[in-house]
């Protein structure tokens, strides 16, 4: 018997630029859901200085850190937790190159390439590693456990046992099937 591969989460971020653009958000919701990610949480936040601090600590002593963490803070961002077969990954692939002018050139057709517009403002990011996966979802969804969605809900999102609600933009998992019908 051959063993599943779990699926494996990301956080992406739609920055504050995307959501004030009605038409830009949702194409690049409509990008999300065609390339089959799974959205397991999600929150539209606009962060404070202390959030946009914790989460670009790495960047500090780079010149740009000022001018990220105003920006960041400047309006609201969508927060989303994604699942799916090698999410970090497809997620960046998908995203494009950070810098938006290499984005323009090299992945036309990435989301930095279509609706980025300065390095600051490249429409979104995403996890690099696994280890930066557990250190973001923690500032933004302290109250999800990675450990008991693996254990607990990570197999409604495998077997595709989910409704998908476009308004709150996030599957819900359908226990419905586990319950046996009368009759």
């Amino acid at each position: 018997m051959q063993s599943r591969k779990s699926l494996e989460l990301t956080l992406a971020i739609l920055k504050p630029h995307v959501v004030k653009t009605p038409f830009v958000l949702q194409k690049i919701r409509d990008l999300i859901i065609e390339n089959n990610f799974k959205v397991v949480r999600t929150r539209r936040t606009t962060l404070t200085s202390d959030e946009a601090a914790l989460f670009y600590s790495d960047h500090k002593d780079k010149f740009f850190y000022n001018r990220l963490l105003t920006f960041m803070c400047s309006g609201p961002s969508d927060i989303h937790i994604l699942a799916g077969h090698d999410a970090i990954l497809r997620w960046r692939r998908l995203m494009g190159p950070t810098k938006t002018y290499q984005a323009q050139y090299i992945e036309p057709n990435s989301i930095r390439g279509m609706f980025g517009l300065s390095d600051t403002r490249n429409a979104t990011h995403g996890s690099d590693s696994p280890e930066s996966v557990k250190r973001e979802i923690s500032i933004f969804f302290d109250d999800f456990d990675i450990k008991r969605w693996y254990e607990r809900e990570e197999i409604f999102y495998h077997l595709d046992k989910l409704q998908f609600d476009p308004i709150s933009f996030v599957h819900i998992i359908d226990k419905s099937f586990l319950t046996p019908t009368k009759g």
